[in-house]
């Protein structure tokens, strides 16, 4: 197998499908991920499936997306949107539909690239009976997870067990950040020497700075206001109610002045919502007496998120944890500085005191000091804008992420090379 020319990879996101609309409770990141990842390595040569799970009957089991990826919807349970805690029930049935795609219009794959636990636990079935070595991004780890969720915790108990056997079976662990390389060696034994760190990345051509008084005009927003923005999916570990909170906290003279925009949601109008997060945190506001600063946007096209981000004066997001984080990364190379949780991914990719400030979660006083430090100081939001622009330009763009990518399947590929041939080797001295 020659190493350096261009492979077949499958990918396996089984609830998170690149075709997804961004912002509900189950879509977000790995979406993201997913997409971003394939269309890069799709430019450097490769040819890419992306298998998911099928969750709408008008659906067709194979679309072809962009030149050089194919997204093939798999049946697995019923034909319909399910939470991701409850799908893993329905996996045997993905492997075996999965399985029967690939031998039926006969696909030779170089190699599988599993996203999230239960993809993993496919794609280890798979490379039992088709012999394809696979790597895995667990995207979030259930012991991570079941310790600041606890009860709350829906995915079902084997969870933990099945990750420890995808870290023993798999042939390469991709660790988003250093904290997910420690939290594998330390809760999931893994061999430090089959990890590879490689982050998640921002989209060069969605993401770039736009004049804050332009885009302001765009979202018809007041030009003198202050506005912080949270953007994402709207689920307790978050940590919208931390930046809610934070705001009654504000010092008097920045409290008048201050817009908090909320993105994401279930719905493009969050009056219609049924989303119980988005109730809780309305009546949160209107208890701090906050409700008139705290404006919810709802769920927006991508395409328009450069737009809030290049409009923010700063970007905030405090979740309990985050195995990784692209918001960041994309409110930085809008120009704009993140005040984020000392946490998982956020602490690897905002620099504190260069593009931004790092706070504990869940503690809306210290969020409410490093606000009105930078809201009060545009010099000090100038630089920080800068210096994100180039930190994250120079280390976290999706080019530069395939690129390592790339890197960890060679090593994969090279070591079941030779692998074969000492095999191989044995073989003919046992005969000689």
């Amino acid at each position: 197998m020659n190493n350096n020319q261009p492979k077949r990879i499958a990918f396996i996101s089984e609830h998170a499908s690149p075709l997804a609309d961004l912002g509900g409770v189950d879509t977000g990141g790995q979406n993201v991920y997913v997409a971003q990842l394939a269309k890069h390595l799709a430019a450097q040569g490769h040819t890419i499936d992306v298998y998911t799970r099928k969750e709408d009957i008008h659906q067709a089991t194979v679309v072809d997306w962009v030149p050089q990826i194919r997204v093939i919807n798999i049946e697995a349970g019923p034909v319909m949107i399910l939470p991701k805690e409850e799908l893993l029930p329905f996996m045997g049935e993905f492997e075996r539909h999965m399985h029967g795609f690939i031998t039926t219009e006969n696909l030779q794959y170089d190699l599988i690239h599993a996203n999230f636990f239960m993809s993993g636990l496919v794609a280890q079935g798979l490379k039992k009976t088709l012999d394809i070595p696979f790597v895995i991004t667990f995207h979030a780890l259930g012991y991570i997870r079941k310790l600041h969720q606890q009860g709350e915790d829906k995915f079902p108990a084997e969870r933990l067990a099945i990750e420890k056997m995808i870290c023993c079976e798999a042939d390469q662990i991709i660790a988003e950040c250093p904290q997910d390389r420690a939290d594998l060696i330390k809760h999931y034994q893994a061999s430090p020497d089959k990890i590879a760190i490689v982050p998640c990345g921002f989209s060069q051509t969605e993401f770039y700075p736009i004049n804050k008084d332009t885009a302001r005009k765009v979202l018809r927003m007041d030009a003198d206001e202050k506005v912080l923005l949270q953007l994402g999916r709207m689920v307790p570990r978050k940590g919208i109610d931390n930046v809610i909170r934070s705001l009654a906290s504000l010092k008097s003279n920045n409290r008048q002045n201050v817009k908090l925009l909320i993105v994401g949601g279930d719905s493009r109008n969050m009056n219609d919502s049924n989303c119980p997060e988005y109730k809780r945190l309305c009546l949160l506001a209107e208890s701090l007496g906050v409700g008139d600063a705290v404006q919810f946007v709802g769920k927006k096209s991508r395409e328009s998120l450069k737009f809030y981000y290049a409009a923010a004066d700063v970007f905030i997001t405090t979740p309990w944890y985050e195995p990784f984080g692209i918001t960041p990364l994309e409110a930085m190379a809008c120009g704009t500085p993140v005040i984020g949780s000392n946490v998982g991914g956020i602490k690897y990719s905002v620099a504190d005191g260069i593009t931004g400030a790092l706070v504990p979660p869940n503690e809306p006083q210290a969020l409410a000091k490093k606000v009105d430090e930078l809201i009060g100081n545009e010099d000090l939001l100038t630089l920080y804008g800068q210096n994100a622009l180039t930190h994250v330009n120079n280390l976290f763009t999706w080019k530069h992420v395939a690129l390592q990518m790339e890197v960890v399947y060679k090593t994969v590929l090279r070591r079941m090379t030779n692998t074969f041939a000492r095999a191989g080797e044995k073989e003919r001295i046992a005969a000689a």
